[in-house]
């Protein structure tokens, strides 16, 4: 019997991802929000997008603008559009077009905009840990554990939203709303980054060792150990991701981005 991660999270991630963009409500961050959430799994392969309409509503801009970064979206490969009564804009899932759209906003983001980031989520995964340790129960916890054994063998997509989803139930044993809340959110905009960590096995290998290890703290009510499982993984994630960045700088074409993560595919 497979065991069911439960159906909120998705919806947890939409709500995240597509919160009001406001005053900045330009076509290249609604273009990122929907990358973001489909990055994060908020949106699997063949899934419908809401529509213009909705995305204009829920990020609070244009339908125009919406429109645009659509259009940008498909251009890209990432999204494919649908006519007729049953149509709209479905969900393309490539490994290059994502990887390839999360490797520009990494080499757009400043040095120190990637590790207050770093921090934020930390800090924020930090406090979950903690107040899981005092509040989650062995069922929750052998569930959680269950879910995170089975991402063993995945492909790199379906690994990484199997991790966001362990992450997430992590931060809900909280049982504190705002902290899961905010973690749910800093997740949704961290996750883009640490899935262009994916394409290296060992980096996979320890995310989801530092997880259980996180979750073994948890049983044993070890506040410390939960930490620390913690912050080694986001920070050995952190310092991938800025030498990462730095290959990025050195290309200047965004056609040369492809061939610099294939590099860094080889190298392990």
């Amino acid at each position: 019997m497979s065991i069911q991660v439960p159906s909120a999270t998705p919806n947890r991630l939409r709500n995240a991802a597509l919160a009001p963009i406001g005053d900045e409500g330009r076509i290249e961050l609604v273009e990122s929000r929907i990358v973001q959430a489909i990055t994060a799994g908020a949106f699997t392969e063949g899934e419908r997008l809401p529509s213009e309409t909705e995305l204009s509503a829920l990020l609070g801009v244009a339908v125009v603008t919406v429109r645009e970064a659509l259009s940008n979206l498909r251009h890209r490969g990432l999204i494919e559009t649908r006519r007729g009564r049953n149509g709209g804009s479905f969900v393309r899932l490539s490994h290059g077009s994502i990887e390839e759209s999360n490797a520009r906003a990494l080499r757009l983001m400043s040095r120190v905009a990637l590790a207050d980031l770093a921090v934020h989520y930390e800090a924020v995964c930090g406090a979950c840990a903690e107040y899981a340790c005092q509040r989650a129960t062995q069922g929750e916890l052998d569930l959680v554990a269950t879910v995170l054994e089975r991402a063993r063998g995945l492909d790199r997509v379906a690994w990484r939203r199997r991790i966001t989803e362990v992450q997430l139930e992590l931060a809900a044993l909280s049982q504190s709303v705002r902290l899961t809340k905010a973690h749910v959110r800093v997740q949704t905009e961290f996750t883009p980054l640490l899935a262009l960590q994916d394409i290296d096995k060992q980096a996979r290998a320890a995310t989801q060792d530092a997880l259980m290890a996180q979750i073994r703290a948890t049983r044993e009510r070890n506040v410390n150990g939960s930490r620390n499982a913690v912050r080694e993984t986001v920070r050995a994630s952190a310092r991938w991701l800025v030498s990462l960045q730095a290959d990025l700088l050195a290309v200047p074409h965004d056609e040369d981005l492809r061939a610099t993560l294939e590099a860094r595919r080889r190298e392990r």
